[in-house]
């Protein structure tokens, strides 16, 4: 259970002013100032952090270097670097709720959900990779008799991370967790509405022993920030989750540079599927409801399209349309509610942007539709549900990342995979069905990096998780995240 006082107490606590960490030093804002840190829970200033320039940046990247090219972390046993990653870890369980708090006041996560997805998941993230680096072998290749060749796994060296403002700890472990675990240095760059809990989680690898320059963390803009990142000769490997242009135009730093490896993750227009087999109809309603809902829909994966068999459509939808208008929106802080704010009020706009052209299409607007709780300054979004939409409608085909479903009715099977398949993403994607065989087939036929199958979400770090066409390439999560830090390299040797 929440510690309510607690949470009481955290939410008023003063958050000081965010700088920098470089080398492992806290540093405080330089020659570019300060950004104003705006809570979206009440619409007030929380604090202030550090606004980067280049020059903070590039000193981040050269810290990095040093310490990698000196080798206090990739030269460091295995058995000692596990030690301090775990003892990271435990420094950041320890302050858990603190954290989720402070991240919550941030990006507005409702906080029961935030204490799970963010510190915590971070902290399993953490001991999941530190456990598996020292059990990744090289090979023996099956050479002939006079030649022995040897297949070495080595770290990259310095990878850049540019990570997102919905979920900053978790997105952010399952690049940095593999990254560190195998040898590598980093610097990472925070989203300007989501910086704080990765400051204080780079000042808790200071305290469990990490040496300096082998996690940095740079806040500010990213067109300043992010592109001096992306454009350094010195970066390796640049890893980002966030929106499609802001991919495309690292892909065009990394060919303007040194031609570092460019992992990305490009959101998604995810399809849920239900059939009129499906096995418990009313429990797909609950589902699907907190699979665009929670976090006010602003998830990577959100199952922001419902595809439902004609036959059932005006049941289901009547029985989602329940679920929702029993969720609690509001204060996140809160632990009775479902759905805290929208981040932003910029991302409010461009929500309610995309339900005001669906009513113009004379689509119908089924619940929700408009801000709600105007009157606490804060930023949030009555749950939406827009049936009537058309497979070619903006609402179906582009991302909305808000609490915003747009319904979508099919006739066959085969209908449904060409819906689903008809967006430039690629993310995720969910049936409901008690046919084993049909299960199966759409599991094959559905263009999606993860396919649930009478479920939604839940998938552990034990998976990947990586999209296919626009929604990016690589993997987060596993042990296949290693894939994208480590070099393999040949020995070659005549006996």
């Amino acid at each position: 259970m929440l510690d309510r006082t607690k949470i009481e107490a955290l939410r008023n606590a003063r958050v000081p002013q965010s700088g920098h960490v470089i080398d492992g030093v806290a540093r405080a804002a330089s020659d570019g100032g300060t950004l104003e840190v705006i809570s979206p829970l009440d619409g007030k200033v929380l604090t202030t952090m550090a606004c980067g320039t280049k020059d903070d940046a590039d000193r981040a990247i050269a810290a990095a270097r040093r310490a990698f090219d000196d080798g206090r972390w990739s030269g460091m046993a295995p058995a000692q670097r596990k030690k301090i990653l775990l003892a990271w870890a435990d420094l950041i369980e320890n302050e858990a709720l603190e954290l989720a708090v402070l991240g919550v006041r941030n990006n507005g996560t409702e906080i029961g959900m935030a204490l799970k997805a963010e510190p915590l998941s971070a902290v399993g993230t953490i001991r999941y990779y530190a456990e598996a680096l020292d059990k990744l072998y090289g090979e023996i290749a099956p050479t002939g008799p006079d030649v022995l060749g040897l297949v070495h796994r080595e770290p990259v060296g310095v990878v850049g991370a540019i990570v997102p403002w919905n979920f900053p700890l978790m997105i952010g472990s399952w690049k940095f967790a593999p990254a560190l675990a195998a040898g590598n240095t980093m610097v990472l760059k925070p989203a300007e509405t989501a910086s704080l809990t990765l400051v204080r989680l780079a000042e808790l690898a200071i305290e469990a022993g990490m040496p300096p320059g082998v996690f940095n963390v740079v806040t500010g803009k990213g067109s300043v920030v992010g592109e001096a990142i992306a454009l350094s000769m010195d970066v390796d490997v640049l890893v980002f989750t966030g929106s499609g242009p802001v991919g495309r135009r690292l892909l065009e730093y990394a060919a303007r540079s040194n031609l570092k490896r460019v992992y990305l993750e490009l959101g998604g227009k995810s399809p849920n599927i239900v059939f009129a087999d499906a096995p418990d109809l009313a429990e797909a309603a609950k589902v699907s409801a907190g699979g665009i809902f929670r976090n006010s829909g602003q998830v990577c994966v959100a199952a922001s399209r419902l595809l439902v068999e004609r036959s059932i459509h005006d049941e289901f939808i009547e029985a989602l349309a329940g679920v929702a208008k029993s969720m609690k929106v509001g204060d996140p802080l809160d632990p009775s509610t479902a759905a805290g704010a929208v981040n932003s009020l910029t991302q409010l706009e461009q929500n309610l942007g995309f339900v005001d052209e669906a009513r113009a299409l004379g689509r119908d607007i089924r619940i929700g539709g408009s801000r709600i709780l105007e009157e606490t300054g804060g930023y949030y979004m009555a749950p939406t549900i827009v049936t009537g939409v058309a497979p070619t409608d903006r609402l179906a085909r582009d991302e909305v990342f808000g609490p915003v479903l747009a319904v979508i009715p099919f006739d066959t099977e085969e209908e449904a995979i060409q819906i689903a398949n008809g967006t430039d993403y690629g993310l995720a994607a969910a049936v409901w069905t008690g046919d084993l065989s049909r299960a199966h087939r759409m599991v094959r036929a559905i263009k999606a990096g993860v396919v649930h199958v009478n479920t939604y979400g839940g998938s552990d770090i034990t998976v990947p998780l990586g999209g296919v066409k626009q929604s990016g390439n690589g993997h987060d999560k596993s042990l296949h995240a290693f894939d994208k830090y480590l070099d393999l390299k040949t020995a070659w040797i005549k006996l």
